[in-house]
C-alpha cells in the first residue's frame, strides 16, 4: 500500500472515523496536551492505530509546512471509488458532480472538496494535468472531505464531459459572460457543475464542451468570487431546487 501523509485534526479524525484500518501510524507533537490532543488520541486508542510522539521540528520536516497542528498520520488509499464509470454505476437518483478545469491552488481545492460534501456532491472530477491533485495541504483545507467525496481525475477532460453528455448528465459550465443567471438554470436532473480557474476561467474545449453557460450576479464592486465559494453558492443552488421537487 502506498504511504501518504494526512495532517491536521479533522483530516486525521475524518480518516479514522472512516476507515482507520487505512492508517499506519499517526505522529503527534509531544508538547501538546490540551483536550483537542487528548480526545484524538483517545481516538486513536480505540481504534487500534499506532502513536509516536515527536518534536515539533521533525513535524515541520514531514509535512513541509508548521500548519499540521501538531497532528501527521500516514496511511494509504480509502476505498471510495476512483473509477468514474464505478461511481455513475452506483448512484442512486440524479448524479450531481463538481467539475474543475485548472484549478492548481490546494487551498481552493480542498475548500472545493469540503463544499461538494456539505452540498452533497457525489464526486468532484478534475483533470490529472494543470491541476494541483489531491496532496496533503489540500486533504486538511478539506477538513475530512477528501474521505467521504470521491476525487476522480482523468486524463483528458473534454473526452470526460462528452462521455458524461452520453449518460445524459447536463453539464452547466460558469462564465461571467454568460447571459443567463444561475437562478435560471435547471439543476433538478443529472448536472455537472464545471468550475474553471480563477485567472483564466474554463479552457477553451472545456467550455466547448458545457451545454449551457450561467453567471453568478454580482451586484458589489468585487467582480468575481473565489471557486470554492463559488462551487457552494452553485452547488446549493443545485441542492435547494433538488429539496423542493
Amino acid at each position: 500500500m502506498k504511504s501518504k501523509l494526512i495532517f491536521g485534526f479533522h483530516a486525521v479524525t475524518a480518516r479514522m472515523r472512516h476507515d482507520a484500518s487505512s492508517i499506519q501510524e499517526i505522529y503527534v507533537d509531544a508538547s501538546r496536551h490540551d483536550r483537542r490532543m487528548h480526545d484524538l488520541l483517545k481516538a486513536a486508542e480505540a481504534a487500534k492505530v499506532r502513536i509516536i510522539q515527536a518534536e515539533g521540528g521533525r513535524l515541520d520536516g514531514m509535512a513541509g509546512t508548521r500548519r499540521h497542528q501538531g497532528v501527521i498520520a500516514v496511511g494509504g488509499d480509502i476505498s471510495l471509488a476512483r473509477n468514474l464509470d464505478e461511481l455513475l454505476d452506483a448512484i442512486q437518483g440524479p448524479p450531481l458532480l463538481l467539475i474543475l478545469d485548472g484549478i492548481t491552488d490546494p487551498h481552493n481545492l480542498g475548500a472545493c472538496l469540503r463544499v461538494a460534501d456539505g452540498a452533497g456532491a457525489h464526486a468532484v472530477i478534475a483533470p490529472k494535468d494543470r491541476a494541483v491533485g489531491l496532496n496533503a495541504t489540500a486533504m486538511k483545507v478539506a477538513s475530512g472531505a477528501a474521505e467521504t467525496v470521491p476525487y476522480i481525475t482523468v486524463t483528458n477532460l473534454a473526452r470526460t464531459m462528452r462521455e458524461l453528455k452520453e449518460r445524459d448528465i447536463w453539464l452547466i459550465g460558469t462564465d461571467d459572460e454568460a447571459e443567463q443567471n444561475l437562478y435560471q438554470a435547471d439543476f433538478k436532473g443529472a448536472v455537472g457543475l464545471v468550475m474553471g480557474s480563477e485567472g483564466e476561467g474554463m479552457r477553451r474545449l472545456t467550455r466547448e464542451n458545457c451545454d449551457i453557460l450561467v453567471n453568478i450576479p454580482m451586484l458589489g464592486a468585487v467582480e468575481s468570487l473565489n471557486v470554492s465559494v463559488a462551487s457552494g453558492v452553485c452547488l446549493y443552488e443545485a441542492r435547494r431546487q433538488r429539496l423542493a421537487v
